[in-house]
């Protein structure tokens, strides 16, 4: 084969193959999350362009790519001087995404320097307006205060700053030490106040106990007493009815045997109250009616 042949057969592959190359370069395919900011001829073209395929025109068409997922900035630790002159140390997140690629791209040559930058600044800004004692404890407003001023300078880039969180705040050493002292009262007050809040409660409760255990033994002692009453009437009613089944001639000879018992005693005298002859008469009669009976004999 001559070689002229096998000079042009190359020479055509290797067109082939740039044409191939320029044309592979020219197709663009974005993804969901990023854009692609075209300049032609050093000018700008409106709107962005993606997600899908985009087609370039090669050598004249330019492209910057721009992603639009949230990102975050690390700010180091920051040394604010606050309104009452404590110096600390704040370190904090800033989580930003781009809602504008093209202004992202030609109003800043730098949007993640410039956001570091004008981060800085404007915590010293807000930290200096605010006492060290609300510093510590605010520091939810002390985040909304710095999105909110980080925001305006950043929308105009294209950006928007979503959240921003301090991720640490370090007082000084005498500030520390002094809050450790306060803490330690204050787990000491509450410890005290813990104590005397139980024994409180235990007096309370050895109190109720004692209230309800002199209750029951009250209501013990009344119902024993009722029962002791209720007994004793009943002994009463059964004497009574007892009694009622006795004749005369049954306790007159009762008497005798009373009298019999005082006669038997050591005794050489007796006392009989006026109303013993009324207990006599039974027996009087008793003896006339038996005399009577002899006679009649």
């Amino acid at each position: 084969m001559p070689i002229d042949v096998i000079f042009g057969a190359l020479l055509f592959g290797f067109v082939v193959l740039i044409l191939l190359l320029i044309i592979l370069s020219a197709i663009k395919i974005v993804p969901e999350y990023q854009r692609i900011v075209v300049f032609r001829l050093g000018r700008v073209l409106e709107p962005a362009r993606g997600p899908g395929i985009v087609v370039l025109i090669p050598v004249i068409d330019r492209p910057v790519w721009v992603d639009l997922r949230e990102f975050f900035l690390e700010i180091p630790s920051q040394t604010s001087i606050t309104k009452d002159n404590a110096p600390i140390a704040v370190d904090f997140l800033i989580y930003q995404k781009v809602v504008d690629p093209i202004a992202s791209v030609i109003k800043v040559s730098d949007f993640r320097g410039a956001t570091l930058g004008i981060a800085t600044t404007t915590l010293r800004a807000v930290i200096g307006d605010i006492l060290l004692d609300d510093v510590l404890a605010k520091r939810e407003q002390i985040n909304q205060v710095l999105r909110q001023k980080l925001d305006e300078v950043t929308e105009r880039w294209g950006v928007k700053v979503t959240t921003v969180e301090i991720r640490e705040i370090t007082p000084p050493r005498d500030v520390q030490d002094a809050m450790n002292r306060q803490l330690a009262a204050e787990r000491n007050r509450r410890a005290t106040v813990t104590e005397a809040d139980g024994k409180r409660e235990a007096s309370i409760k050895v109190a109720e106990g004692e209230k309800q255990a002199t209750i029951l033994s009250a209501e013990g002692e009344r119902q024993a007493a009722i029962l002791k009453a209720e007994g004793f009437s009943l002994a009463l009613q059964t004497i009574f009815n007892a009694a009622k089944g006795v004749d005369s001639k049954t306790m007159a000879l009762q008497y005798l045997e009373a009298l019999k018992a005082l006669g038997a005693s050591p005794a050489t005298k007796f006392v009989f109250p006026m109303e013993f002859t009324q207990l006599l008469r039974p027996f009087m009669a008793y003896a006339e009616q038996a005399t009577q009976g002899d006679r009649g004999k």
